[in-house]
């Protein structure tokens, strides 16, 4: 039988979010690191593997090329087995998981995105200088999204962020909020809810969330609290 084919860089989001979950799921699976640094997703050779030239993207039995992470999880979830609290069978439950991963697309990912973006990949890649009126901006936005989780998906009495076991929705979420972190910024400062939430996903899927985040810990300033390796 033919082994998962996994495309993937850790620095990516949604890359560390399907080895998070391939890892935890017991998936058989290929690692097949893309580094993104060195330009390797722009490369003819990868273009015949995603058009999309971006990672993650998965190679699976009968040839199946496929990019999108949370296409992904779902064609997994039709295809392979694995404990039903990530992406349950249950049409309602399942709803509740996917309304979140359709809302995140233009809230937590975009806005913790830009911000990453802006304050420090775009400085390092072009060399451009960042605009403090247009920062402001930008944290403004991020500030409203995160405070919304805070208060809204977390603010029940819910363990989690759709439901008292974790899921994708989960995954999705702790990963795009780590992220801003790489340009100094704390998304769980004043956050106490999110603070006990992003400790019970890293615990309840550990050592591959530490693993994953590893190399985005490193790079991370002092200044913003993480955890000891």
């Amino acid at each position: 039988m033919t082994k998962l084919r996994y495309f993937y860089d850790l620095l990516s989001q949604p890359s560390r979010v399907l080895y998070i979950f391939l890892e935890n799921t017991k998936i058989p699976y290929e690692r097949c690191l893309v580094n993104l640094g060195k330009g390797e997703h722009l490369t003819d050779q990868f273009k015949t593997i995603n058009r999309f030239q971006k990672v993650p993207c998965i190679v699976d039995k009968n040839g199946l090329q496929l990019a999108e992470s949370i296409a992904i999880v779902r064609y997994l979830a039709q295809e392979y087995r694995f404990p039903d609290h990530w992406y349950p069978a249950d049409s309602q439950k399942r709803a509740r998981i996917d309304e979140y991963l359709e809302w995140q697309h233009h809230n937590t990912r975009a806005v913790c995105a830009t911000y990453f973006q802006y304050m420090w990949l775009r400085p390092r890649l072009t060399g451009s200088e960042v605009n403090p009126e247009r920062a402001e901006e930008f944290k403004a936005k991020m500030e409203d999204c995160l405070d919304f989780i805070e208060k809204d998906y977390l603010g029940g009495a819910n363990r989690f962020l759709v439901g008292d076991e974790i899921s994708v929705a989960d995954l999705f979420a702790a990963c795009e909020i780590e992220q801003p972190k790489i340009a100094g910024f704390d998304p769980c400062a004043g956050r106490p809810k999110m603070t006990a939430w992003m400790t019970r996903v890293r615990e309840a899927t550990n050592p591959y969330y530490d693993e994953a985040h590893k190399l985005l810990y490193k790079i991370t300033p002092d200044s913003v609290p993480k955890p000891k390796l």
